[in-house]
């Protein structure tokens, strides 16, 4: 008995290390989730504050607005259609995110890519006929 008085805190440090990992992988799965869903409802944001506001030459201020819903989000593009359209003669808009990256918080997978995983393009198109037509207020363009 006496060879094995220690037995039970090395099977708790085993199993210990698999369920943090379990468990930070989990995690950073979850993290992963949520970064997609805020990928896609900037985009949408984004297309909607350029539509509003009528304005065809700001993207920085678009980016701006959809860097507050997800701060990772360093480029965009705005496509106007037709092509070198005015505010007064484009039918519609598309924003797409350009680059984005996920960052792993988990010290295994982390270490594994430190760049970070590149996500897939988001991308979101709204019609002319949104423009300047907030029913509820015109502060989205302020």
């Amino acid at each position: 008995m006496k060879k094995q008085s220690g037995a039970t805190v090395v099977e708790f440090a085993l199993v210990l290390v698999i369920f943090l990992t379990f468990l930070l992988g989990i995690t950073d799965f979850s993290r992963m989730l949520f970064t997609w869903a805020a990928a896609n409802e900037a985009t949408r944001a984004g297309a909607r504050y350029a539509v509003v506001c009528d304005d065809t030459t700001k993207q920085a201020q678009v980016l701006t607005k959809m860097q507050t819903m997800l701060p990772q989000i360093s480029a965009i593009s705005l496509a106007w259609a037709p092509a070198g359209c005015s505010a007064a003669t484009c039918a519609g808009v598309t924003v797409t995110i350009t680059s984005l990256n996920y960052q792993w918080i988990s010290p295994i997978a982390g270490s594994v890519k430190l760049a970070g995983i590149p996500m897939p393009v988001f991308s979101t198109y709204l019609p002319r006929e949104m423009m300047r037509q907030d029913p509820n207020s015109a502060a989205i363009c302020s």
